[in-house]
């Protein structure tokens, strides 16, 4: 029954970071764009998934909260800021898509606190990332860190490192929804995010050796862990050539793979930790009992029918952004 929360609760995470990251990429990108038309198609090719999207959210911290309560406690106690930061940015996000579209003198604001939001939300998720990696101080069961114990350079990069990230991928699904100019401009955007995606990887990699990190000992142990790098390497050159050749459907599905890469890298390296080197599965799932009563109602019914409910969705609005389309 543990296993069966651990591998639930890695799908709805990895499927938030691919779902939301191309709608919160998007949000970011939206402030390079010159004119309200194109705007208006940036909009268009996340406004009937973005609000599904972000539920995975929702369901991962129920999956935390309800099977892992040690690991949720320990979390929200050394995140506090930075999750009320994130949230405060994705609600402000939600209410600028809505109220942009009805504001016509101001729809400035809205249009900067869709940008804002997207980009406070995404660096305090990579920041929270980056703070992990580097090791959180828990004591027992319990954060013994202060309330910045999260705050360091390394998190900070990560932060920085996931806005990169996360706007390469909103910039391939606009190549993969898009026409005309704004497709023409993500195909010359993404070479730039990619580049600065690499110089990231090289940075942090660097940094975590320099700085002796317990995870970069697991890696140097354990040379099978960088099978999911080279999985990241070949996705990378598969998209670097889909871009020159200018190969509308396979950009984002090449930046997802070197997104669920480095998710399985991560999730590899901590293995049996959940806080890496402080709490184990073992140790933060909730009695068996809790488990099974979960399974249910969470693992049986919402989380098939919040899979179902996602295809459903990518199928029905599949394909390029009509420019008649006049929603939102």
């Amino acid at each position: 029954m543990v296993m069966f929360w651990v591998t639930i609760l890695a799908v709805s995470i990895l499927l938030y970071v691919l779902l939301d990251g191309f709608d919160l990429g998007v949000g970011m990108l939206f402030g390079l764009a010159p004119d309200e038309p194109r705007r208006h198609a940036m909009i268009s090719a996340v406004a009937p998934v973005w609000d599904g999207n972000e539920t995975w959210l929702v369901v991962s911290g129920v999956i935390l909260w309800g099977a892992f309560p040690v690991v949720y406690s320990v979390l929200m106690s050394a995140f506090y800021l930075p999750v009320l930061l994130m949230l405060a940015g994705l609600i402000l996000r939600g209410v600028a898509f809505e109220f942009r579209h009805k504001a016509v003198q101001m729809r400035w604001i809205w249009n900067a606190s869709f940008v804002g939001g997207s980009l406070v939300a995404t660096f305090m998720q990579g920041l929270m990332v980056g703070a992990l990696v580097q090791g959180l101080p828990v004591s027992g069961d319990r954060y013994a860190g202060g309330e910045f114990g999260w705050f360091s350079p390394f998190a900070i990069a990560c932060g920085i490192g996931l806005c990169v990230g996360y706007a390469l991928l909103g910039a391939c699904w606009l190549v993969r929804k898009c026409e005309d100019e704004v497709r023409d401009q993500a195909y010359r955007l993404i070479p730039y995010l990619a580049a600065a995606l690499l110089v990231f990887l090289i940075v942090v990699f660097a940094y975590a050796l320099a700085g002796d990190f317990a995870v970069m000992t697991r890696w140097l142990d354990r040379p099978s862990l960088f099978v999911f790098p080279v999985i990241g390497m070949l996705a990378a050159i598969t998209l670097a050539a889909s871009v020159h050749r200018h190969q509308d459907a396979l950009p984002f599905p090449m930046v997802a793979l070197i997104f669920v890469a480095a998710f399985g890298t991560l999730a590899i390296s901590f293995w049996p930790y959940m806080i890496p080197f402080s709490i184990t599965i073992e140790q933060a799932a909730a009695p068996h009992s809790s488990l099974a009563f979960m399974f249910w109602g969470e693992g049986l019914f919402v989380f098939p029918l919040m899979l179902l409910y996602t295809v459903i969705s990518l199928t029905v609005f599949r394909g390029k952004v009509a420019a008649s389309t006049d929603h939102y």
